[in-house]
C-alpha cells in the first residue's frame, strides 16, 4: 500500500477537514466500527464520497480494496498527519475569564496537547495559582519556552497586547500561536497562527440565518 504523499500543496480547507474526519473516525471507533467507507465517512459529515477521498490522497493511499478503510488504522494515520500523534506542551497567556475557561478545558489531553504553564502582566494574578498551575510573569517567558520546550502558544490576552505578547512568543522560538484575542495578528512566515474571533463566527452565523430567511422568504 503506497502511502507516500503527493508533492503539491494541500488546500487549507482539506487540512481543516482532516481534524472533522479524525474526530468522526473516533466516534465509529467508540461504537467498535472496525471498517468505513469514504462513502459512510462523507455522509456522517455532510460531504461526497469523492471529496474524502480527495482529502485524503494528499497524503497517501490509506484504503483497502473490498473493505475500505480499517477505522483504528486510519485514526492513527490522519494523527501522523495533522502531528498529534505525539503530546504537543503549550502554554498559555492570559489568566482572565477567558483564559480561566481554557484552564477548566478538559479535553486538551486527549488531542495530545498538554498544557504547562500559564503567564499574565497583571501583577495581581502573577504568583497566584489557577488550578494546577502558579500564573507566571512575562518576563520568565523565554526561559520557560526554552526549558519545557514548547512550541504551542494559545493568546487570550486583550487586543491592545496581543501582537507584543505575540512578538514575544516568536522571539522565544513559538512556532505556532493560537489567537482568541479580536485583532489581526502579524507573524513570520515561518510561524503557524489561527484565530478563533467569537464575534465573527457569530456574525457569519447570522448572515446565514439572514441568507435563509430571505431565500424561504422569496
Amino acid at each position: 500500500m503506497d502511502q507516500s504523499p503527493r508533492q503539491e500543496p494541500v488546500p487549507n480547507p482539506a487540512v481543516r477537514r482532516l481534524s472533522l474526519y479524525l474526530r468522526q473516525l473516533e466516534s465509529f471507533k467508540r461504537k467498535d466500527r472496525r471498517n468505513i467507507s469514504s462513502k459512510q465517512l462523507g455522509e456522517s459529515l455532510g460531504l461526497t464520497d469523492a471529496q474524502v477521498r480527495k482529502d485524503l490522497a494528499y497524503f497517501g493511499q490509506f484504503g483497502h480494496p473490498g473493505i475500505g478503510y480499517r477505522v483504528d488504522d486510519l485514526i492513527a494515520q490522519v494523527k501522523r498527519i495533522l502531528g498529534t500523534d505525539k503530546t504537543w506542551n503549550v502554554r498559555l497567556v492570559g489568566a482572565g475569564n477567558l483564559g480561566r475557561a481554557l484552564l477548566a478545558y478538559k479535553g486538551f489531553d486527549q488531542k495530545g496537547f498538554r498544557l504547562v504553564a500559564v503567564f499574565d502582566a497583571d501583577p495581581a494574578k502573577v504568583g497566584k495559582k489557577q488550578g494546577a498551575f502558579v500564573i507566571q510573569p512575562l518576563s520568565e517567558l523565554a526561559a520557560t519556552v526554552a526549558k519545557q520546550n514548547i512550541r504551542v502558544a494559545i493568546i487570550a490576552v486583550p487586543a491592545d497586547n496581543a501582537q507584543d505578547v505575540a512578538d514575544q512568543l516568536v522571539a522565544a522560538g513559538v512556532r505556532g500561536l493560537l489567537n482568541f484575542a479580536p485583532v489581526s495578528l502579524t507573524v513570520p512566515p515561518e510561524v503557524a497562527l489561527n484565530a478563533v474571533d467569537l464575534a465573527v463566527q457569530l456574525e457569519q452565523l447570522s448572515f446565514q440565518v439572514s441568507l435563509s430567511s430571505i431565500t424561504q422568504g422569496s
